[in-house]
Protein backbone atom coordinates (compact mmCIF):
# COMPACT_ATOMS: atom_id res chain seq x y z
CA UNK A 1 0.00 0.00 0.00
CA UNK A 2 2.89 2.85 1.20
CA UNK A 3 4.65 1.86 -1.87
CA UNK A 4 1.93 2.55 -4.52
CA UNK A 5 1.22 5.62 -3.04
CA UNK A 6 5.05 6.49 -2.93
CA UNK A 7 5.38 5.66 -6.36
CA UNK A 8 2.25 7.25 -7.12
CA UNK A 9 3.32 10.84 -5.51
CA UNK A 10 6.73 10.95 -6.76
CA UNK A 11 4.78 10.57 -10.57
CA UNK A 12 2.63 13.34 -9.67
CA UNK A 13 4.88 15.73 -8.42
CA UNK A 14 7.47 14.93 -11.05
CA UNK A 15 4.98 15.72 -13.92
CA UNK A 16 3.92 19.00 -12.33
CA UNK A 17 7.95 20.06 -11.72
CA UNK A 18 8.14 19.81 -15.79
CA UNK A 19 4.77 21.67 -16.03
CA UNK A 20 5.87 24.28 -13.64
CA UNK A 21 8.41 25.25 -16.10
CA UNK A 22 6.66 25.62 -19.19
CA UNK A 23 6.05 29.51 -20.00
CA UNK A 24 2.80 30.49 -21.35
CA UNK A 25 3.15 32.30 -25.13
CA UNK A 26 -0.48 32.68 -25.45
CA UNK A 27 -2.46 36.46 -24.59
CA UNK A 28 -3.75 36.39 -21.41
CA UNK A 29 -5.26 38.43 -18.67
CA UNK A 30 -3.13 38.41 -15.24
CA UNK A 31 -5.54 35.79 -14.38
CA UNK A 32 -4.50 33.16 -16.81
CA UNK A 33 -8.14 33.91 -18.86
CA UNK A 34 -8.97 35.04 -22.14
CA UNK A 35 -11.18 36.67 -23.66
CA UNK A 36 -13.68 34.27 -24.84
CA UNK A 37 -15.16 36.50 -27.05
CA UNK A 38 -12.58 37.61 -28.89
CA UNK A 39 -10.69 34.66 -29.69
CA UNK A 40 -11.07 30.67 -30.44
CA UNK A 41 -9.25 29.06 -28.04
CA UNK A 42 -8.00 25.14 -28.43
CA UNK A 43 -8.52 23.13 -25.13
CA UNK A 44 -7.52 19.64 -27.21
CA UNK A 45 -4.15 19.76 -25.12
CA UNK A 46 -4.81 20.95 -22.11
CA UNK A 47 -3.91 19.29 -18.99
CA UNK A 48 -7.23 18.89 -17.10
CA UNK A 49 -7.12 16.20 -14.49
CA UNK A 50 -5.57 13.26 -17.42
CA UNK A 51 -4.14 11.62 -14.17
CA UNK A 52 -5.70 11.65 -10.44
CA UNK A 53 -4.76 9.87 -7.64
CA UNK A 54 -6.88 9.51 -4.36
CA UNK A 55 -6.30 8.46 -0.95
CA UNK A 56 -8.48 8.80 2.36
CA UNK A 57 -10.56 7.35 4.98
CA UNK A 58 -13.35 5.19 4.28
CA UNK A 59 -16.23 3.40 6.46
CA UNK A 60 -19.37 1.99 6.16
CA UNK A 61 -23.31 2.90 6.26
CA UNK A 62 -26.29 0.59 5.93
CA UNK A 63 -28.78 -1.71 7.75
CA UNK A 64 -28.24 -4.32 10.46
CA UNK A 65 -24.43 -3.62 10.96
CA UNK A 66 -22.97 -4.75 14.03
CA UNK A 67 -19.40 -5.44 13.27
CA UNK A 68 -18.42 -1.73 11.49
CA UNK A 69 -14.92 -1.01 10.74
CA UNK A 70 -12.82 0.96 13.32
CA UNK A 71 -9.51 3.16 13.28
CA UNK A 72 -8.13 4.49 10.00
CA UNK A 73 -9.87 2.71 7.87
CA UNK A 74 -8.39 3.88 4.00
CA UNK A 75 -8.60 3.96 0.31
CA UNK A 76 -6.18 4.40 -2.50
CA UNK A 77 -7.21 4.85 -5.83
CA UNK A 78 -5.28 5.85 -9.59
CA UNK A 79 -7.00 6.72 -12.74
CA UNK A 80 -6.26 7.89 -15.98
CA UNK A 81 -8.51 10.13 -17.65
CA UNK A 82 -9.72 11.82 -20.85
CA UNK A 83 -11.11 15.01 -20.98
CA UNK A 84 -13.80 16.50 -23.50
CA UNK A 85 -14.77 19.90 -23.27
CA UNK A 86 -18.10 21.18 -23.70
CA UNK A 87 -18.62 22.92 -27.70
CA UNK A 88 -20.95 25.22 -25.87
CA UNK A 89 -19.42 26.44 -22.37
CA UNK A 90 -15.42 25.73 -22.29
CA UNK A 91 -16.31 25.80 -18.77
CA UNK A 92 -17.73 22.52 -18.59
CA UNK A 93 -16.22 19.23 -19.87
CA UNK A 94 -17.11 15.62 -19.58
CA UNK A 95 -14.58 13.29 -17.87
CA UNK A 96 -13.82 9.72 -18.47
CA UNK A 97 -11.09 6.77 -17.95
CA UNK A 98 -10.32 3.59 -16.23
CA UNK A 99 -8.14 2.86 -12.98
CA UNK A 100 -7.82 0.69 -9.80
CA UNK A 101 -9.01 1.15 -6.08
CA UNK A 102 -8.17 -0.33 -3.40
CA UNK A 103 -10.05 -0.19 0.10
CA UNK A 104 -8.92 -1.97 3.75
CA UNK A 105 -11.18 -1.74 6.44
CA UNK A 106 -9.49 -2.16 9.85
CA UNK A 107 -11.29 -3.91 13.43
CA UNK A 108 -10.99 -4.61 16.72
CA UNK A 109 -11.67 -7.97 18.16
CA UNK A 110 -13.95 -9.20 15.16
CA UNK A 111 -12.63 -12.24 12.60
CA UNK A 112 -14.54 -12.04 9.46
CA UNK A 113 -14.64 -15.58 7.71
CA UNK A 114 -14.70 -14.80 4.10
CA UNK A 115 -14.74 -18.42 3.05
CA UNK A 116 -16.99 -20.10 5.44
CA UNK A 117 -20.10 -22.29 3.61
CA UNK A 118 -22.23 -20.44 5.38
CA UNK A 119 -25.50 -18.55 3.79
CA UNK A 120 -24.27 -15.49 5.25
CA UNK A 121 -20.57 -14.49 6.19
CA UNK A 122 -19.76 -15.10 9.66
CA UNK A 123 -18.61 -11.65 11.85
CA UNK A 124 -17.66 -12.79 15.12
CA UNK A 125 -16.09 -11.03 17.88
CA UNK A 126 -13.45 -12.08 19.85
CA UNK A 127 -12.87 -9.81 22.83
CA UNK A 128 -13.76 -12.91 25.12
CA UNK A 129 -12.07 -15.52 23.31
CA UNK A 130 -8.87 -16.77 21.80
CA UNK A 131 -10.13 -18.22 18.50
CA UNK A 132 -9.10 -16.27 14.82
CA UNK A 133 -8.24 -13.61 17.54
CA UNK A 134 -5.35 -11.11 16.51
CA UNK A 135 -3.82 -7.97 17.17
CA UNK A 136 -4.39 -6.49 13.48
CA UNK A 137 -6.99 -7.89 11.21
CA UNK A 138 -8.53 -6.12 8.10
CA UNK A 139 -10.71 -7.13 5.17
CA UNK A 140 -9.68 -5.71 1.81
CA UNK A 141 -11.15 -5.27 -1.81
CA UNK A 142 -9.87 -4.12 -5.05
CA UNK A 143 -11.74 -3.14 -8.20
CA UNK A 144 -10.63 -1.96 -11.87
CA UNK A 145 -13.37 0.99 -12.16
CA UNK A 146 -14.66 3.19 -14.45
CA UNK A 147 -15.11 6.91 -13.40
CA UNK A 148 -16.82 9.63 -15.52
CA UNK A 149 -17.53 12.72 -14.31
CA UNK A 150 -19.15 16.29 -15.23
CA UNK A 151 -16.73 18.82 -14.55
CA UNK A 152 -16.51 22.80 -13.94
CA UNK A 153 -12.89 24.36 -14.66
CA UNK A 154 -12.85 28.55 -13.54
CA UNK A 155 -9.96 28.58 -15.70
CA UNK A 156 -10.21 27.11 -18.74
CA UNK A 157 -7.33 27.26 -20.57
CA UNK A 158 -5.43 26.22 -16.98
CA UNK A 159 -7.69 24.33 -15.12
CA UNK A 160 -5.05 23.32 -12.55
CA UNK A 161 -4.09 27.24 -11.95
CA UNK A 162 -7.79 27.97 -10.65
CA UNK A 163 -11.14 26.77 -9.19
CA UNK A 164 -12.29 23.35 -10.09
CA UNK A 165 -15.24 20.95 -9.21
CA UNK A 166 -16.97 18.00 -10.62
CA UNK A 167 -19.83 15.33 -9.98
CA UNK A 168 -19.16 11.80 -11.14
CA UNK A 169 -20.55 8.31 -11.05
CA UNK A 170 -17.79 5.06 -10.91
CA UNK A 171 -18.50 1.79 -11.62
CA UNK A 172 -16.00 -0.88 -10.62
CA UNK A 173 -15.88 -4.81 -10.98
CA UNK A 174 -14.05 -6.41 -8.29
CA UNK A 175 -11.11 -8.10 -8.75
CA UNK A 176 -9.96 -9.75 -5.17
CA UNK A 177 -11.52 -9.26 -2.02
CA UNK A 178 -9.45 -10.77 1.07
CA UNK A 179 -8.61 -10.55 4.76
CA UNK A 180 -5.56 -10.16 6.66
CA UNK A 181 -5.07 -10.81 10.36
CA UNK A 182 -1.16 -10.66 11.43
CA UNK A 183 -0.17 -11.48 15.23
CA UNK A 184 -2.49 -14.06 16.68
CA UNK A 185 -3.46 -13.68 20.19
CA UNK A 186 -4.98 -14.49 23.08
CA UNK A 187 -8.04 -13.84 25.07
CA UNK A 188 -5.23 -11.91 27.75
CA UNK A 189 -3.08 -9.99 24.32
CA UNK A 190 -0.56 -12.87 24.59
CA UNK A 191 1.23 -13.58 21.20
CA UNK A 192 0.74 -17.06 20.34
CA UNK A 193 2.88 -17.76 17.66
CA UNK A 194 5.03 -14.29 17.47
CA UNK A 195 4.40 -10.87 16.19
CA UNK A 196 5.20 -12.00 12.62
CA UNK A 197 2.78 -14.55 11.67
CA UNK A 198 0.10 -13.70 9.25
CA UNK A 199 -3.00 -15.38 7.93
CA UNK A 200 -4.32 -14.47 4.65
CA UNK A 201 -7.13 -15.46 3.04
CA UNK A 202 -9.05 -14.92 -0.46
CA UNK A 203 -12.52 -15.08 -1.43
CA UNK A 204 -15.11 -12.83 -3.15
CA UNK A 205 -18.40 -15.23 -3.21
CA UNK A 206 -20.31 -13.14 -0.55
CA UNK A 207 -19.39 -10.05 -2.21
CA UNK A 208 -21.20 -8.32 -4.99
CA UNK A 209 -18.95 -8.29 -7.78
CA UNK A 210 -19.92 -5.12 -9.64
CA UNK A 211 -20.77 -1.40 -7.63
CA UNK A 212 -21.77 1.82 -8.55
CA UNK A 213 -20.90 4.63 -6.49
CA UNK A 214 -21.63 8.66 -6.81
CA UNK A 215 -18.63 10.78 -6.77
CA UNK A 216 -17.68 14.98 -6.04
CA UNK A 217 -14.72 16.77 -5.99
CA UNK A 218 -14.38 20.58 -5.42
CA UNK A 219 -10.94 22.25 -5.19
CA UNK A 220 -8.06 24.75 -6.36
CA UNK A 221 -5.28 23.66 -8.91
CA UNK A 222 -3.97 20.10 -8.32
CA UNK A 223 -5.35 19.65 -5.04
CA UNK A 224 -9.13 19.13 -4.63
CA UNK A 225 -11.22 17.25 -1.88
CA UNK A 226 -13.38 14.52 -2.77
CA UNK A 227 -15.84 12.12 -1.63
CA UNK A 228 -18.11 9.26 -2.90
CA UNK A 229 -21.06 7.23 -1.89
CA UNK A 230 -21.49 3.78 -2.66
CA UNK A 231 -25.28 3.12 -4.38
CA UNK A 232 -24.46 -0.85 -4.01
CA UNK A 233 -24.56 -3.33 -1.33
CA UNK A 234 -20.89 -4.54 -0.70
CA UNK A 235 -21.86 -8.06 0.03
CA UNK A 236 -24.58 -9.57 -1.47
CA UNK A 237 -28.43 -9.58 -0.72
CA UNK A 238 -28.23 -12.47 0.74
CA UNK A 239 -24.68 -12.85 2.05
CA UNK A 240 -25.31 -10.54 4.94
CA UNK A 241 -26.03 -7.20 6.24
CA UNK A 242 -26.75 -3.90 3.73
CA UNK A 243 -23.14 -2.01 3.66
CA UNK A 244 -22.72 1.17 1.78
CA UNK A 245 -18.69 2.01 1.98
CA UNK A 246 -18.51 6.11 2.07
CA UNK A 247 -15.07 7.44 1.81
CA UNK A 248 -13.74 11.24 2.03
CA UNK A 249 -10.14 12.20 1.14
CA UNK A 250 -7.73 13.92 -1.22
CA UNK A 251 -7.08 14.36 -4.73
CA UNK A 252 -3.86 15.10 -6.70
CA UNK A 253 -4.32 15.60 -10.24
CA UNK A 254 -2.02 16.86 -13.09
CA UNK A 255 -1.52 16.51 -16.45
Amino acid sequence: MMKKILVAVALFLAVGNVKSQQKTTDNTSTTGKRDLKKSAIDLSNRANDHFMVQLGYENWSGANIVYGPKGFSRYFNVYFMLDKPSKSNPHISLGYGIGLSTNNYFFNDVFIDIKSNNTTMPFSDTKNSSDNKFKKFKLATDYLEIPLELRYADNVEEPNKGFKASLGLKLGLLLKAYTKGKNQINENGASLYGSGYIVKEQDKHYFNTTKAAVTGRVGIGFISLDGSYQLTSLLKSSAGPTINPWSIGITLSGL
